[in-house]
């Protein structure tokens, strides 16, 4: 069965939440959105292409740091309304220089930071 980006479950602004995790690991990187372009540039090109819902534009994960997202393989949620981007990761994948961008937990009802910045 062929994969159509076009039949997946996107919101009223046409984006699908996706979910970035190391495939080695199983760690979660971070959320970002696609649209179906951007689906169908990160299948072709195997670099992952989110859509900037702030600049209104494709962002390739690294473009700019270097810190590429190498896809691969992408999944798709039993609604068709989530994917999953198993990942090779280059660095860190938070803008704010972390391993990953859920480096905040909520312990005791306090915010603990639990990730240091990459070196």
């Amino acid at each position: 069965m062929t994969f159509d980006p076009h039949s997946l479950r996107y919101d009223a602004n046409g984006l699908i939440p996706v979910i970035a995790q190391d495939h080695a690991t199983g760690e979660v990187l971070m959320m970002a959105w696609m649209n179906a372009e951007a689906v169908a540039r990160t299948l072709e090109t195997r670099r992952v292409t989110y859509w900037s819902r702030s600049r209104a534009a494709f962002w390739v994960k690294g473009e700019t740091s270097g810190h590429v997202q190498q896809l691969i393989e992408l999944r798709v949620d039993c609604d068709r309304d989530c994917l999953l981007v198993l990942i090779e990761q280059t660095g860190p994948a938070c803008h704010t220089n972390r391993r990953s961008c859920f480096y905040t937990a909520i312990r005791a009802g306090a915010e603990v930071e639990i990730m240091a910045p990459m070196a």
